[in-house]
């Protein structure tokens, strides 16, 4: 018999995302005649039984669309908001698998949906999961899908920010996505051009910084870039207790810690200022936030998407579950999902990046 794959895309969104449903869509329909249906808003549609057939016409001029045609959500399994409680409601997910005899059930997404779905996988159902993020930070996986889309529109942005510090003679303080993972700071960083690099991997000296742009401003440049990643910090940061950090961090921006909902912000505006007061030069902010998020993805995440997607039909067809479909090269390879579940690629300080930007006189705050 046919087999009856059902799909889902949790987190936030990313390029490729269309792509790969397109990619696992087509497969598994036109090479394999499997059943294919997606499952609205991530795992609130799976518990709710939300479902959209995925067939021809759906998936047709979809290659190029950013975000995902099934909507997306961050609730998790054991912890979703129903009735203003939060709920384990694994159970009914795997009751809603059964009901549609599924074969499989692909997850879409990055380290939070890889655990969600290996609590399901834990249940008994047969999980495969791809790697979406514009992080990049996704265990066991060469690069996620989304992340390149996400470095050319932080590179295109630093590249368009040089014009206005260079013309007034700025501090220009550009903060990427990248809670744990530098990935984008640092990737944009060195394409950008950028003097300064802040990651979350390398805790900073601000005094480092502010002689790096002192001494710019010395030898005849009197104008920086700085790409900082939203999770960047700084030695005294690192010093303090979490909870006391945030509180200062609140009290220098006159926010009351109840209405704040962004603290990278905060330590972003907190470090130009600091760069302003130390060096002496105009210090601005700029926030691309959402931006790295949006749009069509680039030629390569088209590619990898569609690489990975069909190589999970395939997986499927052989009865390979449990696994993360992991980018390898120009192929990809099946990683089981406890060695990938409750893990996080950051950057390695022998990174060859790392050593290029050192190489370039990027300054990483150390």
């Amino acid at each position: 018999m046919a087999k009856s794959v059902g799909i889902l895309t949790a987190g936030g969104d990313s390029p490729g995302l269309n792509a790969a449903l397109r990619a696992i869509g087509r497969t598994a329909q036109d090479v394999y005649g499997m059943h294919v249906i997606g499952f609205l808003d991530g795992f609130r549609g799976l518990m709710q039984n939300r479902t959209m057939r995925l067939e021809g016409s759906i998936l047709s001029g979809i290659l190029t669309q950013g975000g995902t045609i099934l909507g997306t959500s961050r609730d998790k399994p054991h912890r979703m908001p129903v009735g203003g409680k939060e709920l384990d409601m694994t159970d009914v997910m795997v009751d809603t698998y059964k009901l549609h005899n599924l074969d499989a059930l692909v997850c879409l997404g990055g380290g939070g949906t890889q655990k969600s779905a290996h609590r399901l996988m834990k249940k008994g159902l047969n999980i495969i999961t791809l790697p979406k993020t514009i992080d990049n930070d996704v265990a066991r996986t060469d690069t996620t899908f989304g992340f390149d889309t996400a470095l050319g529109v932080a590179t295109e942005a630093i590249d368009r920010l040089h014009s206005t510090a260079h013309s007034h003679h700025r501090i220009i303080v550009v903060e990427t996505m990248g809670h744990n993972a530098g990935w984008l700071a640092l990737g944009a960083g060195i394409a950008g051009g950028a003097d300064v690099v802040l990651i979350p991997e390398i805790l900073y000296d601000i005094n480092v910084v502010a002689e790096a742009i002192t001494r710019r401003r010395s030898s005849g440049k009197p104008f920086s870039i700085v790409a900082v990643s939203e999770g960047a910090r700084s030695l005294d940061d690192a010093e303090e207790p979490e909870d006391g950090a945030a509180a200062k961090r609140f009290a220098e921006a006159h926010i009351e810690p109840d209405s704040w909902q962004y603290t990278p912000l905060t330590h972003t505006m907190r470090l130009a200022r600091q760069l302003e007061d130390l060096t002496g030069l105009e210090s601005r902010v700029t926030i691309l936030g959402h931006l790295q998020r949006g749009g069509a993805p680039s030629a390569y995440d088209r590619l990898l998407a569609t690489r990975l997607g069909s190589a999970c039909v395939e997986l499927i067809n052989r009865d390979v579950y449990g696994v993360l479909v992991a980018s390898r090269g120009e192929g990809s390879e099946p990683v089981p999902l406890e060695e990938v579940a409750g893990h996080r690629k950051t950057i390695p300080p022998e990174h060859a990046w790392i050593a290029s930007a050192r190489n370039v006189g990027t300054c990483l705050g150390d």
